[in-house]
Parts: C-alpha cells; sequence; structure tokens
C-alpha cells in the first residue's frame, strides 16, 4: 500500500511521505508485470483494435496496442474483421504514440507501444491489424447487443427552424452515421423521416442527443423503448445487476423505490464508510427514471452503478414495468403564458413553464393532479375594466416553475408524447397537436 498526496506531489510507502513520487514510480517498475507481447517479429504485425477516434483532418483513429512485430507509415496491412470470411487490404496513414494526455507522429512503432494508425477506415473495435503475408487475427472482442432504442427524427412542431442550424432529416441522418464510425455499441435504422438509435442504456443515448444539441442540432426524440429478444424461441428482456449505496436514513426510500419496481434484493452489507449497500437484480425498463427518483428522495446522496447481466423470459417476475404517472396540462392557444392563466393553472398541478414563455397547441405545460390529461389556455390574459379596486390590482404570485432536465424529459414521457430538443430549449408536446387528433387516436 502506497499513501499519495497528489495535489503536493508527494507519494510513500508509509504515512511518512517522501518529497516527490519517486515512491510510487519504482513500485510501478518493480511490482507491475511488463505487457505481454511476441517477441518473434519474423511472423509479421499483430494489433487488436480496442477504441476509435475521429477528427475532421485525417478522419478515423484505429487505437490498440502493437502485440508482435513492428509498424511503419505506409505499410501496407490485412483487416481481419470479426466474423468476416474476407480480409480487407489496407495501407497505414500515420501512426501516432501516446505521451501523456497527446498523441505525437512517430515513423514506426513495435510491439508494446499503445498507438493510433489513420488510413484503416475499415477497422471496427474487436478486429486485428495484421502484416499482408501470412495474416493472424487475435481473439476477437465481443461487443454486447443495445438494449435499448429511441426514436430521432426532424422537428416537427410550429416552432421548427428557429433555433437550430440543423434541422432536416438528411443532416440528422448523416450525423448520426458518422457517429456509427467511432461508438460501436450504437444501431441506427431508418423509421419514416426520422430514425431508430438503439444504444447501451438510457445514459449512452441522453449522451449522444446532448452532444448533437450543443453542436447545433434541432430535432424530436420519443420515449425510450426496452429492445427485446428472441433466445431458443422465447421472447426475453436484459436483465442488470444493480448496486446502490446509500446513508442508513434513506433505507426506506430505496427499498420503497425498488419494490415498486419489482427488483430483486440480492445482497445488502454495511460498507467501510457506514454507508448501506444493496446488491439488486432489475430488469433495463425498469431502470428507465430511477436515478431521477432515487436522487430526488435521497437528497441527492445515493451513489448507484449497473451492470448487464443477461437476458430473462418476459413472462419471470419484473416484466411488464410501466412507469405510473398522471396525466399533463396541454395548452391548447399558441401565444406568450401570461402570469394570470398561470396563477390559475397552477392550482391544477405542477408547471414546467413560467410567465412570457411561447407555447403553442399541444404543448406540455405541467404535470395535473388526476390521471387524465387536460387541455387549458396558459395565455389568456385579464379582462381590464374602467373600475379599478385594491383587492383587483394585487400582484400575482406565481409558485417557481420545474425545470425538467434531458434525462429527465426523457423519463417523463409517455408513448404519445415526443420532446422538442433545440440547442437553447426542451419542450415537452403531444405526438399529435390537435386534441381533436388526440382524442380519435385514443379511441383506436
Amino acid at each position: 500500500m502506497y499513501y499519495a498526496i497528489a495535489r503536493d506531489g508527494r507519494a510513500g510507502a508509509s504515512e511518512e511521505l517522501d518529497e516527490d513520487l519517486s515512491a510510487v514510480f519504482k513500485a510501478i517498475v518493480s511490482e507491475i508485470p511488463a505487457p505481454k507481447i511476441d517477441t518473434n517479429a519474423d511472423k509479421g504485425l499483430q494489433m487488436l483494435v480496442t477504441s476509435l477516434a475521429y477528427d475532421n483532418y485525417l478522419g478515423k483513429y484505429a487505437v490498440g496496442k502493437i502485440v508482435r512485430g513492428k509498424a511503419k507509415k505506409g505499410q501496407e496491412v490485412t483487416v481481419m474483421k470479426t466474423g468476416a470470411t474476407e480480409p480487407v487490404k489496407a495501407k497505414i496513414d500515420r501512426l501516432f504514440a501516446f505521451k501523456g494526455l497527446e498523441k505525437d507522429e512517430v515513423p514506426e512503432v513495435a510491439a508494446g507501444d499503445i498507438v493510433a494508425i489513420t488510413g484503416v477506415a475499415e477497422a471496427q473495435i474487436g478486429d486485428t491489424l495484421a502484416a499482408r503475408e501470412n495474416p493472424e487475427a487475435l481473439p476477437a472482442i465481443e461487443i454486447e447487443a443495445p438494449t435499448m432504442s429511441i426514436y430521432v427524427g426532424p422537428n416537427t412542431s410550429p416552432m421548427k427552424g428557429r433555433e437550430g442550424d440543423f434541422t432536416t432529416s438528411r443532416q440528422i441522418g448523416d450525423r448520426l452515421k458518422k457517429e456509427l464510425e467511432t461508438n460501436i455499441a450504437l444501431r441506427l435504422k431508418e423509421d419514416g423521416l426520422g430514425f431508430t438509435v438503439s444504444g447501451r442504456g438510457e445514459l449512452h443515448l441522453s449522451v449522444l442527443i446532448e452532444t448533437m444539441r450543443r453542436e447545433g442540432f434541432e430535432m424530436e426524440v420519443g420515449r425510450p423503448e426496452v429492445v427485446l429478444r428472441e433466445i431458443d424461441g422465447v421472447l426475453s428482456e436484459p436483465v442488470e445487476d444493480l448496486t446502490i449505496e446509500v446513508d442508513p436514513e434513506f433505507m426506506g426510500a430505496v427499498s420503497q423505490e425498488l419494490g415498486l419496481r419489482r427488483a430483486s434484493l440480492v445482497n445488502q452489507e454495511v460498507s467501510g464508510t457506514g454507508a448501506m449497500r444493496f446488491a439488486y437484480e432489475i430488469t433495463t425498463a425498469a431502470m428507465i427514471g430511477l436515478r431521477s427518483e432515487l436522487l430526488t428522495a435521497t437528497k441527492g446522496t445515493v451513489t448507484m452503478n449497473s451492470l448487464p447481466k443477461g437476458y430473462q423470459p418476459i413472462s419471470t417476475s419484473g416484466s411488464g414495468y410501466a412507469q405510473e404517472r398522471n396525466g399533463v396540462l396541454v395548452a391548447f392557444e399558441p401565444g406568450p403564458a401570461t402570469a394570470y392563466a398561470l396563477s390559475a393553472a397552477e392550482a391544477r398541478g405542477v408547471l414546467f413553464i413560467g410567465p412570457g414563455t411561447d407555447v403553442y397547441q399541444g404543448m406540455i405545460v405541467g404535470l395535473g393532479n388526476r390521471k387524465e390529461d387536460l387541455d387549458l389556455n396558459v395565455c389568456k390574459g385579464k379582462q381590464l375594466t374602467n373600475m379599478r379596486s385594491k383587492a383587483s390590482d394585487g400582484a400575482i404570485q406565481l409558485t417557481p416553475f420545474t425545470q425538467l432536465s434531458l434525462e429527465q424529459c426523457l423519463d417523463f414521457l409517455a408513448e404519445d408524447e415526443l420532446l422538442e430538443v433545440t440547442p437553447l430549449h426542451l419542450r415537452l408536446r403531444k405526438r399529435f397537436l390537435d386534441p381533436i387528433v388526440r382524442k380519435r387516436e385514443a379511441r383506436k
């Protein structure tokens, strides 16, 4: 065991620290084993691609460790693709070695070096870069299948095109296809004007949407859906191992929330810091919105992590979980919201907008107190008369409205709702804006 204070640049094998970090560096040399490499350079190059990177100047980088042989700038190589019968020929354009967090271009690298190579655009994670003569593949890295999907398409609201720089279906599609070059856990499928994007969970998809939003894209997204698989003729859903660490005073809140989501408690113990640590087995469907709920219930102190475990038949316990939610408050008149109208609306639920916010017909402005949706006018102004009194001219005081984050908006969505995402705003809306059309579709 070694002790260190990184801020002061001191470390030591005991609590009596040296004046520098030499103790840590000596321990790395003496105790950490050297990388396993094949010293027989006559067999040719072997490198397993373990990561990908991209920039607009040089394109895709294939990143990995040279296991055998050497690689040179301009060298012709073979890309041994996972599952392919025929290898792909390529040529190394540039070689980069890592120095700290920076990449330095080098003319040649040898076994044991971690490098980034350009010119091999066909390479994916798990593929092997081998010598052109007698190429040999390394054991491939298996990439797990996506567990959650979401609809992403061009914005169709009355406010489309006002705030984003990239708004068309073609621009969104090109950006998503570019993401596929480095985000290998992502899957893309055309769905009408939009696309169905599948990834490794809610966080994976929300990071992509937030990244595109900051780049100037304007789009609409649907509710996250779990990706089901048919295994041995049985329809199955993904399951995850969930670990939660929380203060003892919030044990009841955590147990109640996980019980509602039909999670199975596997283990419970007290950590070294006195916190309670829970281990659960839970379906991916029940994980939607769990983080936000627990952060609220534990005053932001919960620590939770999850790992994919596998699949289970849908007929087992924990399947069929559907998040229960009250109906929403929907605007049926376009225009700026007024404080006078919002003061009447806040008695019917929790508001998501404040005075002066531009709304349109079908836009969700709050969460109601009842199970049914309620259409109301939040743009109505106070009728003016020639009579004045002290009571009628009193100032209107509103409760501060609730502003949802991107993750909270995705968790909030129901099947008949969409989220309008722009660089400046997040707007919840109904899929069908006209209330008459919504009622007709609900009857179907």
